[in-house]
């Protein structure tokens, strides 16, 4: 069964990983319970962003995960610090280069389910024209007719080119960035 999800205020990555044992066809994503966000530091305080635009398209038997995949496209004009001078440096060419690189993708290439709604998702994140493997862990829990799927990762942004030049010093923005996510779904069967 596929479920095609377009998330407008929320963001990043893999919520829609998460499934429960029963997907139906009435699964629909609460983007105003959702949401991608980003953790960097600068200068060793931590900095909070997010992405409030992308799009997610699972393909997923909880009973077989093993068969299901997963592709995620966010909309890089979309970043957020909530901080507009901050915002509008974000989609030039020292730090997403929105212009030549609109979106950022994830496909997975394996899905693994751990049991007691945890999953493991193996695919190719790709940010400004660079893909690197990606691993991301998965969970779903349930309250009520609701399931939520969270998780987070760590990417290294140098490796994605992702503050270059004079922004190319972690001492001045880490290196690190935390991907979390928590998308929040109605319609699903129970884990």
């Amino acid at each position: 069964m596929t479920i095609k999800l377009l998330l407008t205020p929320s963001v990043w990555l893999l919520t829609a990983l998460c499934a429960a044992p029963s997907w139906a066809d009435t699964a629909k994503l609460l983007p105003a319970q959702s949401e991608v966000a980003f953790v960097t530091k600068q200068m060793g305080v931590p900095v909070d962003g997010r992405f409030k635009s992308f799009e997610a398209q699972v393909t997923l038997d909880p009973k077989k995960p093993e068969t299901g995949s997963v592709a995620i496209s966010i909309d890089m004009l979309s970043a957020s610090l909530g901080v507009p001078e901050t915002d509008a440096e974000m989609p030039k060419p020292t730090w997403f280069n929105a212009a030549k690189f609109p979106k950022a993708t994830f496909k997975s290439s394996s899905i693994k389910g751990l049991g007691g709604g945890k999953f493991e998702v193996a695919g190719k994140l790709d940010i400004k024209g660079t893909s690197r493997d990606t691993m991301v862990p998965v969970t779903i829990t349930q309250a009520g007719p609701n399931s939520t799927a969270t998780g987070s990762f760590v990417l290294k942004r140098l490796e994605y080119k992702i503050g270059d030049g004079e922004w190319a010093d972690t001492t001045v923005v880490a290196n690190d960035v935390t991907v979390k996510f928590k998308l929040v779904f109605t319609g699903l069967g129970a884990l």
